[in-house]
């Protein structure tokens, strides 16, 4: 109190020598409305004291321009009554509460008073729910389309608000933007860019909502409009607009070539790694799902890997794939094999460059196509097996990889092209799988166990008719030094029920010992069972070829037709006599591929060549390249099986392996002699 009365009595007693007492009038006038009577009293005196007659005369001249009707005198009054309170914010605050209510006839001065409002927002760090924020707002809703603006241009640059709070300003943004005043237009654009710049997360979620909700006639419009907003947001939000474009390319797959190169167009530009992976990801599945998009470049490796990848499966589909060879020539090394496996009549040529590639300065491109180029023509999923079997045994022995499987070449080409390494021909994997499922079925039965990897399975061959009661059908399965014989037995019968069925065999004048049979205990009506038969090959290496006799033998019970249930439990014996069966050369033979096949005979050398003569009566030599292939059942190489057009003489070029892992070559020279070869 006392402390407040020495300052009153100070401020009469500087009045004399004062210039500028406006500061102090604001203090006073402050006090002036203090609940303290003790505080209003002193400062009256004082007040009046200091203040200047002229002054006051002008202050209220101020205060009486702000209310006149010219526009251009209120804006400069109220710019003259902000100055005079420019240092005392409560009076300010008072200012803009009283005209906000009160209102101006001059856009201008509300021009002023949003600024000011705004100024307080920013200084104080006031958020929306203050009275200058709630002022400002509500001059979004005001007639004067300046005064619109100006209050959306200041909410915009406001520090406190959020994309939430910028809704009614956009909504107001997008009202100008189809205004017919240009001028309205280019405001409106110009704000909406500041809030693409500073808050791109807003901005992001309306076009993905708009790629999500667009309409199939709208997709080369909308392209057109986001590309040149990518180029100005960062990779985080870049990506959440192409992951929306994969539901775009979805939902209107005709529109393919309009979104493969608005993606390769942003392929091509600067990019970080994720940013990239999601484009390259897009243009994978536009392809695999399109079959009328087959076209996709980027510059991080495991991108391009996987492009390159993607070229490997797709580019022999299309009607030209030799234009792709360019783009992957020397760095692609396995996709170039992929090609030559897949395009017969670009072998050649690939084999050449892949020769090329053996010479490249990296170490890793030489190794690789040395590796294609003599591939081990071997099961991978038998090699793993017996990898296996060998690490958990208790041999000494060093892995012989002869003893593997080899991996055969199918005489038709599949339209499925899904190959690994080498260049075998594609779609082996069902032959694989198959073989490997006897192997699995085989090493089950603990007689088979010791004999190791099936090296080669025949196809089934019927031994009765298929109209007979017993349908038998077998499968030869080819060891080292064994054949298991596989007999499927159909039982067609609705009235007789088969136990301990067995096939006998015999071809002990041919060399061939039967060592164990494997019964079928029960063969149900219309139902199949299974019986095996093992037989040791020749001591004689040179005897491959038999012919053995096959009887079934087995136990009958009449049953009830309707339950199948048997009327008597003793039953009685009964055999079926089966057709012969053959052993052939080619099925001591799996078909590969040999991608050098000269350098291989090279290989084998004149010491292990044996050389013969024969006389086939075959009109064409067509023909005769046929049936030699079938007869030999090995794999025809240098595209020897096609003969070109009014030839009389042509080469036949043969590869396979014999079991044990011995290659075996074959060159059948053929001349046509009037009706032979």
């Amino acid at each position: 109190m006392m402390l407040h009365r020495m300052i009153y009595l100070s401020i009469k007693e500087m009045s004399t020598v004062a210039n500028d007492v406006i500061i102090v009038t604001s203090s006073l006038t402050r006090d002036m409305t203090e609940k303290e009577d003790s505080h209003r009293g002193p400062a009256i005196r004082a007040l009046c004291k200091i203040t200047d007659a002229s002054m006051m005369q002008s202050v209220n001249e101020v205060q009486e321009a702000v209310n006149n009707d010219n526009i251009m005198v209120q804006y400069h009054a109220l710019g003259l009554l902000y100055q005079i309170r420019r240092t005392d914010k409560h009076a300010i605050r008072k200012l803009i509460v009283k005209f906000s209510k009160a209102g101006f006839r001059s856009p201008y001065a509300f021009f002023f008073l949003i600024r000011i409002a705004a100024n307080l927002i920013n200084e104080e760090g006031e958020g929306r729910d203050s009275p200058m924020y709630d002022f400002i707002d509500s001059c979004l809703r005001h007639k004067n389309e300046m005064v619109i603006y100006e209050a959306a241009s200041t909410i915009v640059s406001l520090k406190c608000v959020t994309p939430k709070e910028l809704s009614s300003v956009v909504n107001v943004l997008q009202l100008f933007i189809s205004s017919s005043k240009p001028v309205l237009r280019y405001a409106a654009v110009q704000t909406l860019n500041k809030v693409a710049i500073q808050y791109p997360a807003a901005v992001t979620a309306s076009i993905t909502t708009l790629l999500k909700m667009g309409n199939e006639a709208g997709v080369d419009r909308l392209m057109k409009q986001i590309s040149s907003f990518l180029s100005e947001i960062s990779d985080q939000f870049k990506t959440v607009v192409i992951d929306a474009i994969k539901s775009l390319c979805q939902k209107f797959p005709r529109k393919h070539t309009v979104l493969m190169t608005f993606l390769s167009n942003m392929l091509r530009e600067e990019g970080g790694y994720e940013y990239k992976k999601a484009i390259v990801n897009i243009i994978i599945s536009i392809v695999e799902e399109n079959p009328e998009a087959k076209e996709a470049d980027c510059e991080h490796t495991s991108l391009a890997t996987r492009v390159l990848h993607l070229l490997g499966r797709e580019g022999p589909r299309t009607t030209t794939p030799a234009k792709y060879i360019r783009y992957i020539y020397n760095p692609a090394v396995s996709v170039l094999a992929k090609f030559g496996a897949a395009a017969e009549d670009l072998l050649p040529s690939i084999l050449v460059l892949l020769q090329q590639t053996t010479l490249d300065q990296d170490d890793e491109v030489p190794l690789n196509s040395a590796y294609i180029l003599n591939s081990m023509n071997v099961s991978l999923s038998s090699l793993e097996r017996l990898l296996h079997r060998y690490t958990i045994g208790a041999t000494t022995k060093p892995f012989d990889v002869r003893s593997v499987p080899v991996e055969a070449v199918p005489v038709e080409q599949p339209k499925d092209i899904s190959i690994g390494v080498g260049l075998q021909r594609p779609g082996i994997e069902s032959k694989t799988n198959r073989e490997d499922t006897y192997d699995e079925q085989l090493s089950a039965i603990p007689e088979f166990a010791h004999l190791g990897p099936i090296f080669k399975s025949s196809l089934p061959v019927d031994l009765t008719e298929s109209e007979v009661e017993y349908v038998v059908r077998c499968i030869k399965h080819i060891f080292s030094h064994y054949i298991v014989f596989q007999f499927d037995i159909n039982n067609t019968l609705n009235d007789q029920l088969l136990e301990r069925v067995t096939v006998q065999m015999d071809g002990s004048a041919e060399g061939f010992a039967v060592f164990h049979c494997t019964p079928c205990q029960v063969i149900k009506c219309n139902d199949t069972g299974t019986t095996y038969t093992l037989v040791k090959l020749p001591d004689d290496s040179s005897v491959v070829t038999g012919t053995l006799a096959c009887t079934m033998k087995y136990t009958v019970k009449d049953c009830d037709p309707t339950t199948g249930v048997p009327n008597d439990k003793e039953g009685y014996a009964d055999e079926f006599v089966l057709e012969d069966i053959e052993i052939t050369v080619s099925d001591h033979v799996q078909k590969v591929l040999k991608p050098n096949w000269s350098a291989s005979w090279e290989e084998i050398g004149a010491e292990n060549e044996l050389e013969d003569t024969y006389t086939l009566l075959i009109p064409t030599l067509e023909k005769c390249v046929k049936k030699i292939i079938n007869y030999m059942r090995m794999q025809a190489c240098e595209r020897s099986d096609k003969i070109p057009e009014g030839k009389a003489s042509h080469a036949l070029y043969l590869a396979g392996v014999y079991h044990g892992g011995h290659d075996v070559l074959i060159r059948a020279k053929m001349a046509l002699g009037g009706t032979t070869v």
